[in-house]
């Protein structure tokens, strides 16, 4: 695969690759130089931070109750 440096220094990644690891609009990379070799990584803490708060607590008062419901369940099974 290949992706070719625009005007202003940017590059579309092929979409194969886009998809594989799940990037969307707003996704933030982390660049690194590994000698000549560009290596971009997905950051996961972004990944994290924008899932929080988009999912609603049904049934719940607080993040802090849910969770104590989930992980008494998980330890019953």
């Amino acid at each position: 695969m290949e992706a070719t440096v625009a005007e202003r220094g940017q590059i579309t990644l092929p979409k194969a690759v886009r998809d594989a690891l799940g990037l969307t609009k707003g996704t933030q990379l982390k660049v690194e130089l590994d000698g000549s070799r560009i290596i971009l990584r997905k950051s996961v803490d972004d990944a994290i931070s924008r899932a929080r708060g988009k999912f609603a607590l049904d049934g719940f008062e607080s993040a802090e109750q849910a969770v104590r419901t989930v992980r008494d369940e998980t330890d019953g099974a």
